[in-house]
């Protein structure tokens, strides 16, 4: 029951963001400023991680081809395949519930404990508009760092695979070439949105209702990134089922 009354809870709250807007001369600039935050401020870890998962695709197929029959350009077929289908939006969206989803959950159960949004409500704004709806218009710009992780993630395949003497750049760029289906970008496109959706709203629901002191404020960043991941796996099964099943 009391997973239902959250489900419940976190649809109401979903409601009230989009209620009585705060004034877009102060929108505006909350909305930059979550951009820097949530966004420019992740790209270095995203490109770390993009690199170093294409490259060992790359590395794990190259050492598994062993039958001679097969063709070396499956290796940079697969790193494509891996990197967009999946590694790229689910992967790196779990590593964003935790970076950016604890910061949201932590910074707003600290307005919370601290009695701010209190102060917000007591002079007629909207808190719930003020503080997630600016979170939410930012994470609209993740399939950008999404598209820059794809890009990273099989030039890091390409690197491990040439300069680790696995096969030739011909064969890598044959392989990466052959076979390719449009509306897989547009799958992880899909899915990367509403996962963004996902990790701006999510946090924000467990650092808005959360009640207690300073020490609960650990304990709810730690909730909202394991209801995050759960909620983006599950997402991610029903998604692949329904676009590519």
């Amino acid at each position: 029951m009391n997973y239902l009354a959250s489900v419940g809870s976190y649809a109401i709250m979903i409601r009230e963001v989009f209620k009585k807007p705060t004034k877009w001369r102060i929108m505006r600039s909350l909305i930059f400023k979550e951009i820097d935050e949530l966004i420019f401020s992740s790209l270095g870890i995203i490109i770390f991680i993009s690199f170093f998962i294409g490259a060992v695709v790359a590395i794990q197929t190259a050492l598994n081809l062993t039958n001679p029959l097969i063709p070396r350009n499956l290796i940079g077929f697969a790193t494509r395949q891996s990197v967009i289908l999946e590694f790229a939006p689910t992967f790196v969206s779990i590593i964003m519930a935790g970076k950016v989803g604890s910061y949201i959950t932590s910074s707003i159960g600290t307005m919370r404990v601290t009695e701010q949004i209190d102060a917000l409500e007591v002079m007629g704004v909207n808190s719930l508009n003020y503080l997630v709806f600016p979170k939410i218009i930012a994470m609209l710009f993740y399939p950008f760092a999404i598209a820059i992780s794809m890009y990273v993630g099989i030039f890091g395949g390409w690197m491990a695979g040439v300069f680790g003497g696995f096969l030739t750049s011909e064969d890598f760029n044959t392989g990466l070439q052959s076979d390719f289906v449009p509306f897989h970008i547009a799958y992880a496109f899909v899915k990367t949105l509403i996962f963004a959706f996902v990790i701006a709203t999510v946090p924000s629901f467990h650092g808005f209702y959360m009640k207690g002191g300073a020490l609960e404020v650990g304990k709810a960043s730690t909730t909202s990134f394991v209801w995050t991941s759960v909620v983006i796996i599950i997402l991610n099964y029903i998604l692949t089922q329904l676009l590519l099943g």
